[in-house]
């Protein structure tokens, strides 16, 4: 699970790489497994130099086959997807469903690349690639495949769109201390990328993380909630119990910038109607004036734009 956002092994909230980052990854490669096929076949012309002419063919063929055909195909396998050039560039190799490769589409894409990178120089690889709307090559094509971006630069993540409100605060009693980081990661990934998927795709996703994250917490998903709602829910909890842990582990109101030991609460305040800070006296006022902020909760409106209708969820309330 340490990998997986689909529940097979692939990160969901990726991007098909296109030729330029492809081309810098397969040069690493080449350049990796032809050093590869010199060495090993310097080794095997001394090793063979009394074998006649026949054999010393059979040989140079084998060797051809073993190295720049076998290898790369034994790495993709057992790496689900990722060279040595693609892991230096940040790419992957997976099924076109998001699911990780297995021998038969490694073995497909070794045996089209021995004609379209090997024997043509790369220039079929290549022509097709920039035909493909998604950068696939002929190996791709028939493997069904595709080669990804397993790192994107900051900023360009979605945000998690916000739960039901009915249903904010309604899992404040679960124990969320066991959840892994893997899957908080592919509830995360699957939430900013729902919309994007197949009806169906995305419901047995959400169904299968859904499963998942009930069986970390011991209490399962109530019923009637839709499995993309629930993990709406539960990672809004976590976020505003992190928000909370953040808000308790803060210096005191003395070590505060401009603060006089009166104008911060030492926990978050609850909701309260009228601004003003519980048993504080003192309404709102510009900091550093002595008077006392009400924080509100995380998922609560900013003071003032009570008026303002809450953002669309995505999420309708059960029946």
């Amino acid at each position: 699970m340490s990998e997986l956002v689909t529940g097979d092994a692939v990160v969901l909230g990726l991007r098909p790489a296109k030729l330029p980052s492809r081309a810098l990854a397969l040069s690493i490669d080449l350049v990796v497994v032809g050093a590869a096929f010199v060495l090993v076949s310097a080794g095997l012309a001394v090793a063979t130099s009394g074998l006649d002419t026949a054999a010393f063919a059979a040989v140079s063929v084998a060797t051809f086959l073993l190295v720049l055909v076998g290898a790369p195909i034994a790495v993709e396998t057992l790496s689900h997807g990722r060279s040595l050039g693609k892991l230096a560039c940040g790419l992957r190799v997976v099924r076109d469903d998001g699911g990780p490769i297995r021998f038969r589409h490694a073995l497909v894409r070794g045996a089209m690349g021995v004609v379209e990178i090997l024997m043509t120089l790369g220039v079929v690889a290549s022509i097709a690639s920039l035909v493909s709307a998604r950068g696939r090559r002929l190996g791709d094509v028939f493997a069904g495949t595709l080669v990804v971006r397993e790192r994107l630069p900051a900023g360009r993540s979605a945000s998690v769109p916000p739960p039901p409100p009915w249903l904010v605060g309604r899992f404040a009693g679960l124990d969320l201390s066991a959840v892994p980081d893997e899957l908080w990661l592919a509830v995360r990934q699957y939430l900013t990328r729902m919309h994007q998927l197949d009806a169906d795709v995305g419901r047995a996703m959400a169904g299968r993380l859904a499963g998942e994250l009930a069986g970390w917490t011991g209490v399962p998903a109530p019923v009637g909630v839709p499995a993309a709602a629930y993990l709406a829910a539960v990672v809004n909890e976590r976020q505003a119990r992190d928000a909370h842990r953040m808000w308790a582990a803060s210096p005191s109101s003395s070590d505060r910038p401009g603060g006089t030991g009166a104008g911060w609460p030492m926990k978050p305040p609850g909701p309260t109607g009228s601004g003003s800070v519980s048993g504080g006296g003192a309404s709102e006022g510009p900091r550093g004036s002595g008077a006392a902020h009400a924080v509100p909760p995380p998922g609560a409106p900013a003071p003032g734009t009570e008026s303002v209708p809450p953002p669309a969820t995505g999420f309708a309330p059960p029946a």
